[in-house]
């Protein structure tokens, strides 16, 4: 299993230097397959350790964890319950990382009701238990869920 450092080394930075600033916000086009749900995980985790060279400080585990778990439910509803691309779209902004998805679906995804006996469908339950705010919005296509992980402990 490939460490943080070089997925990020072989994603985002191929000479594995640490030259320049580091872009506060990075967008994705994936493409909707089974397959980019591993890849948006990996490119979320290289965008933070990218950020913890620029800065020469280290992005909390918990952090990168969250952020993990956060990719991988919002792309993995979208690959499941809308066609086509999807677009994700990582932005530090002040004390939070908003992960944002975007896919064609017109369907408002909606948190459903706690139910220990339900098997699956908890992706965006778990979304709301672990981010600060979640927001869903319609598109004029499809729409935009935003969820913001705080990057200092709550």
């Amino acid at each position: 299993m490939e460490g943080r450092a070089e997925v990020a080394q072989r994603i985002d930075r191929p000479e594995g230097d640490c030259r320049g600033e580091p872009d506060p916000e990075a967008s994705f086009a994936l493409s909707g397959e089974g397959s980019c749900i591993a890849e948006a995980r990996h490119r979320a985790t290289a965008f933070l350790t990218q950020h913890e060279c620029g800065h020469r400080w280290r992005m909390p585990d918990r952090v990168v964890g969250l952020t993990e778990l956060v990719v991988s439910e919002l792309v993995t509803n979208a690959c499941k319950y809308a066609p086509g691309p999807i677009l994700l779209r990582l932005r530090l902004a002040g004390e939070a990382l908003e992960v944002e998805v975007w896919d064609s679906g017109p369907v408002l995804p909606a948190a459903s009701d706690a139910d220990p006996e339900r098997v699956g469908r908890h992706g965006l339950e778990v979304v709301k238990a672990v981010a600060a705010d979640l927001v869903v919005l319609r598109e004029k296509v499809g729409k935009r869920i935003t969820a913001r992980i705080l990057l200092t402990p709550a």
